[in-house]
């Protein structure tokens, strides 16, 4: 269903002032986006995909300096059921935290796809954690065995709140293990954790204690360059594996023992130099013949997700426009309800 509203419809005449709806952090913070809402929204814009109601552009990448260790993602894309389309311009610098800053920063623009005319500018930056959250989270409900209990997760900034906090949200887990590189991260992420969803988050001190047989495995790693840290054979059978770091962090061998291997969105598989099975593309072990499915297709239920406690499966998420577009979407919706956000003029 559109968002369209009066304001969108007067933006048409070009004599017309057009106004933009402005959401800045405290803003998007005041929403206080519910699980089910996040969840809700990106599973709309996955089907929305599966169904082919939308249009998805491979990302593209800036990098400002090669001798500074970040580079901007442009993602593109247009739900048709929404009536929107949108620009999002996401900055991933993953030494923020050194100067007190998220890793992530970034902009998502909404337009009207009839005229062009912006609708909406909103700070994406925990947007875009709440969306690769959501997508971890909804790829699992798809290809988890319903009965994960442990949750084995490598990664404590950017994402990693929102993987764990809607992953949990799904699958309730008795056990939820956390591991970054730093351990005065990992060791305040597991707190926070342990505070919000109100059961113990453990810290392990290395990639093979937070690993070894959980029933999910998330991957979302901050290296420095390409490196095997997350062993194929720490993967227990009927597991779960969701890699998406920036630098491959897995072996190889990973793709070598999954029943399934599902993505976001096949043509962003060889979009830019990164990505966590970019090797594996370019080795011809992943590609469009062992490709079970999008997971908007599987999302519409037009392919199959998981079928036994026996497959041992993996997911590839790069992050889509989409998700982007169907979140801010709903953001947008919300911020009218309640009155929250500003009016800037364009023109």
């Amino acid at each position: 269903m559109s968002i369209a509203t009066n304001e969108t419809n007067e933006n048409t005449h070009p004599n017309q002032e057009i106004w933009i709806h402005y959401l800045n952090h405290p803003d998007v913070q005041a929403l206080a986006m519910t699980d089910a809402e996040i969840l809700g929204a990106v599973e709309d814009g996955l089907r929305a995909q599966g169904l082919g109601q939308a249009t998805i552009e491979p990302r593209m990448h800036l990098v400002p300096e090669k001798e500074w260790p970040g580079h901007f993602n442009v993602l593109r894309g247009y739900i048709r059921p929404l009536g929107m389309a949108g620009v999002k311009v996401v900055g991933d610098f993953y030494r923020n935290y050194q100067v007190g800053l998220p890793s992530e920063l970034a902009l998502l623009n909404l337009m009207d796809p009839k005229t062009g005319a912006p609708l909406a500018v909103i700070d994406a930056s925990d947007l875009t954690d709440m969306r690769t959250g959501a997508v971890t989270a909804i790829g699992a409900r798809y290809l988890a065995r319903k009965v994960s209990k442990v949750l084995g997760h490598i990664g404590a900034r950017g994402t990693s709140y929102w993987n764990v906090k809607l992953l949990d949200s799904i699958f309730n887990f008795d056990e939820i293990r956390v591991h970054s590189r730093r351990p005065e991260s990992r060791n305040a992420f597991a707190e926070r954790l342990s505070q919000d969803l109100g059961k113990p988050v453990q810290a392990t001190e290395d990639w093979e204690s937070c690993v070894r047989g959980a029933d999910i495995v998330v991957e979302a790693s901050r290296l420095d360059k390409p490196e095997p840290m997350l062993k194929t054979e720490w993967i227990k059978p009927g597991a779960c594996v969701i890699p998406y770091g920036t630098m491959s962090a897995v072996e190889l061998s990973l793709t070598d023992i999954m029943d399934k291997m599902v993505m976001d969105d096949w043509g962003q598989a060889k979009a830019g130099p990164f990505g966590a099975l970019r090797a594996h593309v370019d080795s011809g072990k992943f590609s469009e013949q062992t490709l079970h499915a999008e997971l908007g297709q599987i999302v519409a239920g037009l392919k199959p997700g998981r079928e036994s406690d026996s497959e041992t499966n993996l997911f590839w998420h790069r992050g889509l426009s989409l998700s982007d577009i169907a979140l801010g979407a709903a953001m947008l919706r919300k911020a009218q309800a309640m009155n929250i956000g500003q009016r800037l003029r364009f023109r």
